[in-house]
């Protein structure tokens, strides 16, 4: 966020680099997650959202479960599915599990050379890659002292998380989304994760790895709950 000391104008479009020159998009791509549970009947589920442009997963910890991640950068988008898709049958007749309620915001970090394709095309990619059809999405709540830390001391300790993703991500075995999501969770979270890979061992592993790194042990207040789930179905444009 910029505010102009001549104007007083606030800029809350996302920053970038190119060749050394700033950049910036005022687009963003939001995504929200729902779980649901019942007599789901799959194929009606499926006719439901053909509109919708999302994910169904089935839920691994539930046999009568399953979730629903859509994506817009509109999200008033959300709110018109929710009238003319959650509150009517098949979805009315089914448990909506509000512990799985998640709502958050693709950003930048500021060095990004290409900010569309890292804020709309690599996150709709990452989703809709056939290969990656096993899910471990939920909500990161960092301790508020990590915020007033020194720049370069933040930077060192997300730069842990960084290398890890690259890690697993190169080897083809998990990618991450990273949603912002402040002012946006009812539970005063700051992130949502979504992992996806091919296999779920994978995804349960970095979640391993993380628990050693400084972030996660010294600087985050609480993880998840967790939605663990099987790619079903998709329409994303």
């Amino acid at each position: 966020m910029k505010i102009s000391e001549t104007t007083g104008q606030v800029d809350l479009s996302e920053k970038g680099l190119n060749q050394g020159q700033l950049i910036s998009l005022d687009r963003r791509l939001f995504m929200k997650f729902n779980a649901f549970s019942g007599r789901i009947d799959e194929k009606e589920i499926i006719k439901k959202c053909s509109e919708i442009n999302g994910v169904i997963y089935r839920d691994i910890n539930d046999p009568n479960g399953i979730g629903l991640l859509i994506l817009s950068e509109d999200p008033a988008e959300f709110i018109k599915i929710n009238q003319e898709v959650l509150s009517l049958p098949p979805f009315s007749d089914l448990q909506h599990k509000h512990e799985f309620d998640m709502l958050g915001r693709t950003y930048s970090i500021g060095y990004e050379n290409d900010l569309e394709e890292v804020l709309i095309n690599k996150p709709k990619n990452k989703i809709k890659d056939p290969n990656f059809k096993w899910c471990v999405w939920y909500p990161l709540r960092r301790e508020k002292k990590f915020y007033v830390l020194p720049a370069d001391k933040q930077k060192k300790i997300l730069g842990e998380h960084g290398n890890l993703a690259k890690r697993y991500g190169y080897a083809g075995l998990a990618v991450d989304i990273r949603l912002a999501c402040h002012g946006l969770d009812k539970q005063d979270n700051d992130f949502v994760i979504g992992l996806l890979g091919p296999d779920l061992h994978p995804l349960s592993a970095v979640v391993q790895e993380m628990r050693q790194t400084e972030q996660t042990a010294h600087y985050l207040e609480s993880l998840g709950p967790f939605f663990i789930g099987l790619k079903i179905w998709e329409n994303i444009s």
